[in-house]
Protein backbone atom coordinates (compact mmCIF):
# COMPACT_ATOMS: atom_id res chain seq x y z
CA UNK A 1 0.00 0.00 0.00
CA UNK A 2 2.52 2.20 0.99
CA UNK A 3 4.71 1.32 -2.72
CA UNK A 4 1.32 2.09 -4.17
CA UNK A 5 1.18 5.82 -2.65
CA UNK A 6 5.22 6.70 -3.27
CA UNK A 7 4.03 6.10 -7.19
CA UNK A 8 1.11 7.85 -6.62
CA UNK A 9 3.03 11.20 -5.25
CA UNK A 10 6.05 10.52 -7.29
CA UNK A 11 3.63 10.24 -10.98
CA UNK A 12 1.56 13.47 -8.96
CA UNK A 13 5.31 15.37 -8.56
CA UNK A 14 6.88 14.58 -12.19
CA UNK A 15 3.17 15.91 -14.14
CA UNK A 16 3.42 18.52 -11.94
CA UNK A 17 7.08 19.26 -13.17
CA UNK A 18 5.80 18.75 -16.88
CA UNK A 19 3.17 21.12 -16.09
CA UNK A 20 5.14 24.26 -15.12
CA UNK A 21 7.67 23.42 -17.70
CA UNK A 22 5.34 23.69 -20.22
CA UNK A 23 3.53 26.95 -18.41
CA UNK A 24 7.05 28.38 -18.26
CA UNK A 25 7.42 27.59 -22.26
CA UNK A 26 4.52 28.92 -22.72
CA UNK A 27 5.07 32.00 -20.95
CA UNK A 28 8.85 32.79 -21.60
CA UNK A 29 7.36 32.81 -25.55
CA UNK A 30 4.68 35.22 -24.60
CA UNK A 31 7.07 37.79 -22.86
CA UNK A 32 10.13 37.36 -25.08
CA UNK A 33 8.70 39.27 -28.13
CA UNK A 34 8.04 42.34 -25.86
CA UNK A 35 11.56 42.08 -24.54
CA UNK A 36 13.15 41.60 -27.49
CA UNK A 37 11.17 44.97 -28.81
CA UNK A 38 12.36 46.71 -25.93
CA UNK A 39 16.31 45.95 -26.08
CA UNK A 40 16.49 46.40 -29.52
CA UNK A 41 14.80 50.00 -29.45
CA UNK A 42 17.81 50.79 -26.96
CA UNK A 43 20.89 49.39 -28.91
CA UNK A 44 22.78 50.99 -31.43
CA UNK A 45 21.49 50.34 -35.18
CA UNK A 46 24.73 48.34 -35.78
CA UNK A 47 24.16 46.13 -32.98
CA UNK A 48 20.85 45.02 -33.94
CA UNK A 49 21.78 44.73 -37.76
CA UNK A 50 24.15 41.62 -35.79
CA UNK A 51 21.96 40.97 -33.61
CA UNK A 52 20.85 41.60 -29.98
CA UNK A 53 19.26 38.56 -27.96
CA UNK A 54 19.57 38.59 -24.67
CA UNK A 55 20.71 42.57 -23.22
CA UNK A 56 20.93 46.00 -25.02
CA UNK A 57 24.15 46.62 -26.71
CA UNK A 58 25.70 49.91 -27.26
CA UNK A 59 23.21 51.53 -25.25
CA UNK A 60 21.29 54.48 -26.80
CA UNK A 61 17.85 56.83 -26.47
CA UNK A 62 18.38 58.11 -29.50
CA UNK A 63 14.94 56.47 -30.86
CA UNK A 64 13.19 57.61 -28.64
CA UNK A 65 14.42 60.62 -28.65
CA UNK A 66 13.80 60.84 -32.35
CA UNK A 67 10.12 60.52 -31.27
CA UNK A 68 9.82 63.04 -28.83
CA UNK A 69 10.67 65.78 -31.44
CA UNK A 70 8.28 64.68 -33.60
CA UNK A 71 5.58 67.77 -34.07
CA UNK A 72 2.36 66.99 -32.46
CA UNK A 73 3.17 64.05 -30.26
CA UNK A 74 2.16 65.45 -27.02
CA UNK A 75 -1.50 66.28 -28.51
CA UNK A 76 -1.55 62.77 -30.25
CA UNK A 77 -0.74 61.21 -27.11
CA UNK A 78 -4.36 63.05 -25.01
CA UNK A 79 -6.25 61.94 -28.20
CA UNK A 80 -5.03 58.65 -28.21
CA UNK A 81 -5.73 58.32 -24.31
CA UNK A 82 -9.07 60.68 -25.01
CA UNK A 83 -10.07 58.21 -27.62
CA UNK A 84 -9.64 54.89 -25.43
CA UNK A 85 -10.97 56.21 -22.44
CA UNK A 86 -13.95 57.69 -23.77
CA UNK A 87 -14.78 55.39 -26.73
CA UNK A 88 -14.53 51.92 -24.96
CA UNK A 89 -16.76 53.04 -21.90
CA UNK A 90 -19.06 54.46 -24.55
CA UNK A 91 -18.87 51.45 -26.32
CA UNK A 92 -19.74 49.26 -23.45
CA UNK A 93 -22.69 51.13 -22.14
CA UNK A 94 -24.04 51.50 -25.41
CA UNK A 95 -23.75 47.48 -26.32
CA UNK A 96 -24.39 46.46 -22.77
CA UNK A 97 -27.75 48.81 -22.73
CA UNK A 98 -28.58 46.82 -26.09
CA UNK A 99 -28.04 43.74 -25.06
CA UNK A 100 -30.13 44.49 -21.58
CA UNK A 101 -32.93 45.42 -24.06
CA UNK A 102 -32.76 42.30 -25.85
CA UNK A 103 -33.25 39.69 -23.05
CA UNK A 104 -36.50 41.50 -21.95
CA UNK A 105 -39.45 39.11 -22.72
CA UNK A 106 -42.10 42.11 -23.41
CA UNK A 107 -39.97 43.99 -26.15
CA UNK A 108 -41.48 43.52 -29.53
CA UNK A 109 -39.76 40.97 -31.89
CA UNK A 110 -36.44 40.61 -29.88
CA UNK A 111 -35.35 37.44 -32.10
CA UNK A 112 -35.53 39.80 -34.86
CA UNK A 113 -33.82 42.82 -33.64
CA UNK A 114 -30.54 40.25 -32.43
CA UNK A 115 -30.85 38.52 -35.68
CA UNK A 116 -30.61 41.91 -37.28
CA UNK A 117 -27.46 42.83 -35.02
CA UNK A 118 -25.89 39.44 -35.78
CA UNK A 119 -26.35 40.12 -39.79
CA UNK A 120 -24.17 43.25 -39.54
CA UNK A 121 -21.55 40.79 -38.42
CA UNK A 122 -20.86 39.26 -42.06
CA UNK A 123 -22.90 41.70 -44.22
CA UNK A 124 -21.88 45.47 -45.28
CA UNK A 125 -22.42 48.12 -47.38
CA UNK A 126 -18.42 48.61 -48.16
CA UNK A 127 -15.85 51.44 -47.41
CA UNK A 128 -17.97 54.12 -50.45
CA UNK A 129 -20.68 54.13 -48.16
CA UNK A 130 -19.10 54.36 -45.10
CA UNK A 131 -17.54 57.36 -45.90
CA UNK A 132 -20.49 59.09 -47.43
CA UNK A 133 -22.29 59.04 -44.29
CA UNK A 134 -19.58 59.75 -42.14
CA UNK A 135 -19.10 62.60 -44.14
CA UNK A 136 -23.36 63.50 -44.40
CA UNK A 137 -23.17 63.20 -40.40
CA UNK A 138 -20.16 65.92 -40.61
CA UNK A 139 -17.84 63.51 -38.40
CA UNK A 140 -15.03 64.33 -40.78
CA UNK A 141 -12.19 66.61 -38.62
CA UNK A 142 -14.04 65.70 -35.52
CA UNK A 143 -12.95 63.65 -32.66
CA UNK A 144 -16.58 62.19 -32.66
CA UNK A 145 -15.53 59.97 -35.59
CA UNK A 146 -13.47 58.02 -33.66
CA UNK A 147 -16.40 57.32 -30.69
CA UNK A 148 -19.58 57.37 -32.01
CA UNK A 149 -19.47 54.94 -35.41
CA UNK A 150 -18.15 52.39 -32.63
CA UNK A 151 -21.16 52.78 -29.93
CA UNK A 152 -22.72 49.39 -30.59
CA UNK A 153 -20.85 46.28 -31.53
CA UNK A 154 -22.73 42.73 -32.39
CA UNK A 155 -20.12 40.53 -31.17
CA UNK A 156 -20.13 42.91 -27.78
CA UNK A 157 -24.17 42.38 -27.54
CA UNK A 158 -23.89 38.69 -28.05
CA UNK A 159 -21.99 38.08 -24.94
CA UNK A 160 -23.09 40.38 -22.65
CA UNK A 161 -26.74 38.96 -23.66
CA UNK A 162 -25.60 35.42 -22.92
CA UNK A 163 -24.67 36.67 -19.69
CA UNK A 164 -27.41 38.25 -18.46
CA UNK A 165 -29.48 35.33 -19.16
CA UNK A 166 -27.39 33.21 -17.31
CA UNK A 167 -28.74 35.78 -14.49
CA UNK A 168 -31.83 34.80 -12.52
CA UNK A 169 -34.50 36.75 -13.45
CA UNK A 170 -36.44 37.07 -10.36
CA UNK A 171 -33.81 39.84 -9.80
CA UNK A 172 -35.04 42.19 -12.11
CA UNK A 173 -38.75 41.10 -12.02
CA UNK A 174 -39.04 41.85 -8.36
CA UNK A 175 -37.80 45.49 -9.22
CA UNK A 176 -40.25 45.94 -12.01
CA UNK A 177 -42.85 45.11 -9.26
CA UNK A 178 -41.32 47.72 -7.10
CA UNK A 179 -42.20 50.02 -9.58
CA UNK A 180 -38.18 50.35 -11.33
CA UNK A 181 -37.77 51.79 -14.25
CA UNK A 182 -35.53 49.93 -17.56
CA UNK A 183 -33.15 52.76 -16.44
CA UNK A 184 -33.08 52.22 -13.05
CA UNK A 185 -32.74 48.21 -13.11
CA UNK A 186 -29.95 48.50 -15.70
CA UNK A 187 -28.03 51.45 -13.69
CA UNK A 188 -28.96 49.29 -10.06
CA UNK A 189 -28.41 45.96 -10.92
CA UNK A 190 -27.34 44.66 -14.41
CA UNK A 191 -24.38 46.67 -14.09
CA UNK A 192 -23.16 45.81 -10.74
CA UNK A 193 -23.96 41.90 -11.41
CA UNK A 194 -22.27 41.91 -15.41
CA UNK A 195 -18.99 43.51 -13.84
CA UNK A 196 -16.87 40.73 -15.52
CA UNK A 197 -18.54 40.92 -18.57
CA UNK A 198 -18.46 44.75 -18.64
CA UNK A 199 -14.59 44.44 -17.84
CA UNK A 200 -14.01 42.18 -20.76
CA UNK A 201 -15.49 44.52 -23.06
CA UNK A 202 -13.52 47.75 -21.53
CA UNK A 203 -10.61 45.44 -22.23
CA UNK A 204 -11.50 44.97 -25.44
CA UNK A 205 -12.83 48.13 -26.90
CA UNK A 206 -9.85 50.31 -24.96
CA UNK A 207 -7.49 48.13 -27.05
CA UNK A 208 -9.24 48.49 -30.38
CA UNK A 209 -9.26 51.94 -30.09
CA UNK A 210 -5.40 52.32 -28.87
CA UNK A 211 -4.65 50.64 -31.86
CA UNK A 212 -6.80 51.68 -34.33
CA UNK A 213 -5.24 54.72 -36.99
CA UNK A 214 -7.65 53.94 -40.23
CA UNK A 215 -9.93 56.10 -39.45
CA UNK A 216 -7.84 58.84 -38.68
CA UNK A 217 -6.22 58.20 -41.94
CA UNK A 218 -9.49 58.77 -44.14
CA UNK A 219 -11.54 61.45 -42.05
CA UNK A 220 -8.59 63.57 -40.79
CA UNK A 221 -7.90 65.42 -43.65
CA UNK A 222 -6.27 69.53 -44.08
CA UNK A 223 -4.94 71.58 -41.63
CA UNK A 224 -8.22 71.42 -39.57
CA UNK A 225 -7.20 68.21 -38.05
CA UNK A 226 -3.53 68.53 -37.17
CA UNK A 227 -4.62 68.24 -33.44
CA UNK A 228 -6.79 65.58 -33.69
CA UNK A 229 -4.20 62.85 -34.81
CA UNK A 230 -4.07 59.98 -32.59
CA UNK A 231 -0.58 58.54 -31.62
CA UNK A 232 -0.44 55.34 -33.94
CA UNK A 233 -1.09 57.45 -37.20
CA UNK A 234 1.11 60.22 -35.97
CA UNK A 235 4.21 57.39 -35.83
CA UNK A 236 2.60 55.93 -38.81
CA UNK A 237 2.97 59.45 -40.84
CA UNK A 238 6.76 59.84 -39.52
CA UNK A 239 8.08 56.68 -40.19
CA UNK A 240 6.74 56.89 -44.00
CA UNK A 241 7.95 60.18 -44.40
CA UNK A 242 11.69 59.56 -42.64
CA UNK A 243 11.98 55.98 -44.26
CA UNK A 244 13.42 56.85 -47.28
CA UNK A 245 15.81 59.49 -45.48
CA UNK A 246 16.49 56.81 -43.40
CA UNK A 247 17.29 54.03 -45.93
CA UNK A 248 19.48 56.02 -47.98
CA UNK A 249 21.42 56.71 -44.78
CA UNK A 250 21.88 53.40 -44.37
CA UNK A 251 22.76 52.68 -47.06
CA UNK A 252 25.65 55.37 -47.47
CA UNK A 253 27.12 54.67 -43.60
CA UNK A 254 27.13 50.73 -44.92
CA UNK A 255 24.07 48.99 -43.52
CA UNK A 256 23.00 52.17 -40.95
CA UNK A 257 26.67 51.69 -38.29
CA UNK A 258 27.20 55.09 -38.88
CA UNK A 259 23.56 56.48 -37.87
CA UNK A 260 21.96 57.06 -34.61
CA UNK A 261 18.53 55.71 -36.04
CA UNK A 262 17.17 53.60 -38.49
CA UNK A 263 13.90 52.58 -39.46
CA UNK A 264 14.39 49.56 -37.58
CA UNK A 265 15.51 51.00 -34.47
CA UNK A 266 12.43 53.29 -34.66
CA UNK A 267 10.02 50.84 -35.52
CA UNK A 268 11.42 48.93 -32.46
CA UNK A 269 10.89 52.32 -30.08
CA UNK A 270 7.58 52.75 -31.70
CA UNK A 271 6.06 49.57 -30.65
CA UNK A 272 6.97 49.79 -27.43
CA UNK A 273 5.62 52.87 -26.73
CA UNK A 274 2.25 51.85 -27.99
CA UNK A 275 2.35 48.95 -25.93
CA UNK A 276 2.75 49.95 -22.79
CA UNK A 277 -0.23 51.22 -22.03
CA UNK A 278 -2.25 48.24 -22.67
CA UNK A 279 0.22 45.89 -20.51
CA UNK A 280 -0.27 48.88 -17.49
CA UNK A 281 -3.88 48.38 -18.15
CA UNK A 282 -4.67 44.58 -18.44
CA UNK A 283 -2.94 43.41 -15.48
CA UNK A 284 -5.94 45.26 -13.08
CA UNK A 285 -8.40 44.17 -15.45
CA UNK A 286 -6.97 40.57 -15.82
CA UNK A 287 -9.14 38.85 -12.80
CA UNK A 288 -12.05 39.83 -14.94
CA UNK A 289 -10.96 38.36 -17.93
CA UNK A 290 -11.19 34.45 -17.77
CA UNK A 291 -14.69 34.81 -15.74
CA UNK A 292 -16.60 36.96 -17.88
CA UNK A 293 -15.77 35.65 -21.02
CA UNK A 294 -16.16 32.48 -19.99
CA UNK A 295 -19.10 33.10 -18.70
CA UNK A 296 -20.64 35.43 -21.19
CA UNK A 297 -19.46 33.15 -24.18
CA UNK A 298 -21.38 29.72 -22.95
CA UNK A 299 -25.21 30.04 -22.38
CA UNK A 300 -26.27 28.44 -18.75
Amino acid sequence: MELKLKEANLSAKFIHLINILLLGLFSFSCIYPFYFIFINSLSSPASVTNGVYLFPEEFTLKAYENLRSVPGIGSSIIISIGRAVIGSLFTTFCSSFCAYILTRRHMVAPKFFYRFFIVTMYINAGFISYYLLISALNLRNNFLVYILPYGVSAYYIILIKTFIESMPTAIWESAEIDGASIPTIYVRIIVPLAKPILACIVIFAAVFQWNAWSDDLFFMLGSKARYLHCLQFLLYKNLQTNMAAMTKGAAATGGGGGMAVTPQTLKMAMTFVTVIPILCVYPFMQRYFTKGIMLGAVKG
